[in-house]
């Protein structure tokens, strides 16, 4: 063999172990990089919150009610935003009670401060006061969210 040979041979043999390495890591980075694609939607994907929940609305009978002060008349509607169906069901067993509860509270209100918005809403705040203790000793209490006029006349 001449020496030409060996250097060709030698050359040869370095070449095909780096063209196998070289192949190997373009595959890697190739495998690495589609994997990296695949995940990129998911994590950036925002995670829907569930829907809230629907409200549990509570319509009662309309109030009519003599003021303490003058010969005055308040007839309210009201409707109640409550947490949950159970507190419902609580109210409802128990409606005596709640009815009892609102027209006292009604009975001591004073027209002059009805006429105003702010005296409507310290009277939604006394409303949700008023029905915030248990019912019954033992029971919780009720959670009224919000409460909302459906008729206000005020004579």
């Amino acid at each position: 063999m001449t020496d030409s040979a060996i250097t060709k041979k030698s050359k040869r043999s370095i070449w095909i172990p780096l063209l196998v390495l070289v192949t190997l890591a373009a595959c890697a980075t190739a495998g690495y990089s589609y994997w990296r694609m695949q995940q990129q939607p998911s994590a950036s994907a925002p995670k829907e919150a569930p829907p809230p929940p629907a409200p549990v609305f509570w319509a009662l009978d309309t109030f009519t009610v003599n003021l303490g002060d003058a010969d005055r008349v308040l007839y309210v509607g009201i409707t109640l935003r409550l947490k949950d169906e159970a507190t419902r069901t609580r109210l409802n067993e128990y409606l005596p009670e709640v009815r009892s509860r609102l027209l006292l509270l009604f009975s001591r209100q004073d027209a002059a401060q009805l006429a105003t918005d702010a005296g409507k809403q310290k009277l939604v705040d006394a409303i949700k006061a008023t029905l915030a203790p248990p019912l019954v000793t033992g029971q919780p209490g009720q959670q009224v969210t919000d409460v909302l006029y459906t008729a206000f006349i005020l004579r």
